[in-house]
């Protein structure tokens, strides 16, 4: 290709030059992984992956998995499963560019459905093209090859990424249409939050859903007992909260949810043990969800400890894959949230870990004190939930500024972190040095780590429409791909 010299002296400028760069890294990225995804490349071939299990820890920066890999070892005695897969060289490590359809930095509806159907969307929509075309989502795919299906979330059952695998809908937020659309389809197992979405009690149309998916055969459970005692062949639709699942440093502290809601590995162990009952095979996806939340909240402790339950689950995964070659395993996230990160401080940053060692000491999330406070609350009342909830005793004027913020009078040079929670965060942050970028999604390149059959398909750095391809090939169920599908 010619290049045109266009400025003053007849040379082609370092902008030209920068310029044609970047188109040509574009074109290159658009194909198949930059690792090679061909059927040719590698050692494994199609259809030697038999079960597929997709790990997503939502709006997880890298900090977060630093900090939680940190906290495990200072306090749990042992590393993160995550970390470890790449301590001992199990798993292919790369970087994923999440960009959606309109922007660099994505939602979690359009990061899932770009996996779930190898097509970047839209922020904000489920499976759906620009023009409103519903594309066939991978679990109606794997459905239709006669493999089991499945997700388990912390989130609503109907939330962005496990609908990312599963749904069609133009708006993420449709999360009703969503429910009717898991009850139509049939996926084996469903486990998370959500109730809302299902019972007859909140949904506008009185429809029980509960009721219906009992009718088609489904095992329908609502605590945890019942989960854990659960080893039939059924489909099982298993809704624990009514809304999303609480954060795990509350479950750990509050009696009625150990009792009653299951963890992330319980729910993933679970989905595993019926699924793996398909002679065919299966495909799960596992969503870490709140970790997202915790970080558009700049909760640290909701953070860090939602992180570690969903080590916990990979390490569910890692017990199933053992000794087998036959399971092809991705952990990811989906994008970054406001990029958090153990800071420096102190002479020669020595006050950086006995600061961060404080979180080991929290009793609750943010999120389970702040919503007790409002621009009334005293400052002593301010400063006594906060001690009850992180053993920190925060001086006066923070506690004034707290209030000041749910009253709408403080103004950060930042203007998103005014408000009551990324104040908190910031509050924090002078006790723990675990500081905060922003309140909301970023456009890093994320983790992706992938162990099994195809993973040597991998390369530095992949598009994220790429996996939904490395997916489809490696169980070999490429026959049964559509490009477009009824909504």
């Amino acid at each position: 290709m010619s290049q045109k010299k266009n400025n003053k002296n007849g040379s082609f400028s370092r902008r030209d030059f920068l310029k044609t760069g970047a188109l040509s890294g574009m074109a290159l990225g658009s194909g198949t992984l930059l690792g090679g995804c061909t059927s040719g490349n590698g050692n494994a071939r199609p259809g030697d992956a038999k079960n597929i299990i997709f790990m997503v820890s939502d709006g997880m920066s890298s900090g977060t998995l630093t900090a939680a890999d940190h906290l495990l070892r200072r306090h749990y005695g042992r590393p993160s499963h995550w970390i470890s897969l790449y301590e001992q060289k199990r798993a292919n490590r790369g970087l994923m560019d999440m960009a959606s359809a309109n922007s660099i930095v994505t939602g979690s509806a359009s990061a899932s459905s770009s996996w779930g159907s190898g097509h970047r969307i839209v922020n904000g929509r489920v499976n759906m093209t620009e023009d409103g075309q519903a594309l066939k989502p991978i679990l109606r795919i794997f459905k239709d090859a006669g493999k089991a299906t499945g997700l388990a979330t912390t989130t609503t059952m109907t939330h962005a990424t496990p609908a990312g695998f599963s749904a069609n809908v133009m708006v993420r937020g449709d999360e009703a249409t969503i429910a009717e659309q898991y009850l139509e389809r049939e996926y084996d197992v469903l486990l998370g939050g959500g109730n809302r979405f299902f019972s007859a009690e909140h949904r506008e149309d009185q429809r029980d859903l509960y009721g219906e998916f009992a009718q088609k055969g489904y095992k329908v459970v609502r605590k945890k007992n019942d989960l854990m005692n659960f080893d039939g062949s059924e489909k099982l639709l298993g809704i624990f909260y009514d809304g999303h699942v609480p954060y795990t440093l509350d479950h750990m502290n509050i009696e009625e949810y150990r009792r009653d809601i299951p963890t992330l590995a319980e729910m993933t162990e679970t989905a595993i043990n019926r699924l793996s009952k398909n002679t065919n095979g299966f495909i799960l996806q596992v969503e870490g969800g709140r970790v997202d939340h915790a970080a558009h909240g700049n909760d640290a402790a909701g953070l860090v400890y939602d992180q570690i339950a969903f080590d916990d689950a990979i390490g569910k995964a890692l017990e199933f894959a053992e000794n087998r070659d036959d399971t092809l395993i991705i952990i990811t996230t989906d994008h970054g949230n406001a990029n958090p990160g153990l800071s420096g401080v102190g002479s020669g940053y020595n006050d950086s870990e006995p600061r961060f060692d404080r979180l080991a000491e929290f009793r609750h999330t943010n999120n389970w004190f702040l919503p007790q406070l409002d621009e009334n609350s005293s400052v002593s009342r301010i400063r006594e939930l906060v001690e009850y909830a992180t053993k920190i005793e925060i001086r006066r004027d923070e506690a004034e500024i707290l209030r000041k913020a749910y009253a709408g009078e403080f103004e950060n040079l930042n203007r998103m972190m005014s408000r009551p929670w990324p104040v908190m965060g910031q509050i924090l942050a002078n006790y723990l040095a675990f500081n905060w970028v922003g309140t909301s999604h970023t456009a890093d390149y994320v983790e992706l780590a992938v162990m099994g059959p195809g993973s040597d398909r991998i390369g530095p750095i992949t598009r994220n429409t790429d996996l939904f391809h490395l997916m489809v090939e490696m169980a070999d169920v490429k026959a049964y791909t559509e490009e477009y599908s009824e909504a």
